[in-house]
């Protein structure tokens, strides 16, 4: 638990960095306009904004449009889309990632931490039952990590239970191990969810303001309807990119966890043969 609320505290602090990171130019526009027209400034808001994002894209590109468009980078163009799409709103979608990939990162640690080689490691257990060495095998279970580790442990702790009630411990336990490593799949399904739907409303949101320009200019402009639909889109754009880079991971992590579970499952098949042939022999 310790380590997820680190996780994501680290990642939370990331994402705010990045984004005033973004929002930097924006705080750089308010002195330029501030040694305009003051007068200008409190009497039109549209004009605030449309000044702020022009002076916003000339930082940007360093006063050379088209040599930023050949060697600005990356993270001038993505820094120049999230201005464009409104850096308060588009925040959102960038904490929806980084929370995301919060999520994503601890799993991923967690279930790389819990594989182990189970074949060599049943093979052990059986090796120690043969010996007769019960506290070894469970010793050795104890000591290695991971869900497999943690079946075996528990189908030696009933050992002289019945099979039919060691089984069916297995069984329950088996469905404990798979539902930890499920931990906060949840949540990253929520993410993936949320993303785009975020750019929606973002969408929804930048036309509406499109069109409330259209009114205050009183004409129907191809440059106001051009320009609102762009903005408008953008948070679109990024929502659905941000709901595909989760879904790689999410993808990724439910084959780590498919995988663990099926080395489980034939761990625990194992054991039970081993556990099998150890009654056999002591009763016999």
């Amino acid at each position: 638990m310790k380590r997820i609320i680190l996780l994501l505290f680290l990642t939370v602090a990331l994402g705010i960095v990045l984004m005033a990171y973004a929002q930097q130019p924006t705080a750089k526009d308010t002195t330029v306009l501030a040694k305009g027209d003051t007068t200008e400034l409190v009497k039109s808001d549209t004009l605030v904004a449309d000044s702020a994002l022009t002076v916003a894209m000339a930082d940007i590109e360093g006063d050379d449009p088209e040599g930023a468009e050949e060697g600005g980078g990356l993270h001038k163009l993505l820094k120049r889309k999230f201005i464009e799409g409104s850096a308060s709103f588009m925040s959102l979608v960038a904490l929806a990632l980084v929370l995301g990939l919060a999520f994503c990162i601890e799993r991923i640690i967690f279930l790389t931490l819990s594989e182990v080689n189970a074949k060599k490691l049943v093979a052990d257990v059986d090796a120690r039952l043969e010996a007769n060495d019960v506290e070894g095998a469970k010793t050795l279970c104890r000591n290695t990590r991971g869900p497999v580790a943690s079946i075996c442990y528990q189908g030696l702790l009933h050992i002289k239970e019945p099979l039919e009630q060691i089984d069916r411990q297995l069984t329950n336990y088996g469905a404990v191990q798979i539902s930890q490593m499920e931990k906060g799949c949840s949540w990253i399904r929520l993410f993936i969810a949320v993303a785009p739907s975020l750019g929606f409303l973002g969408t929804v949101i930048g036309m509406v303001m499109a069109f409330d320009r259209i009114q205050t200019a009183g004409d129907i402009s191809p440059t106001i309807v051009a320009e609102g639909m762009k903005v408008a889109l953008i948070t679109t754009i990024f929502g659905i990119i941000v709901a595909v880079i989760l879904q790689f991971f999410y993808n990724y992590i439910i084959s780590k966890i498919d995988r663990l579970t099926l080395h489980m499952e034939e761990s625990a098949i194992t054991l039970m043969d081993s556990i099998t042939n150890y009654k056999t022999r002591n009763n016999g």
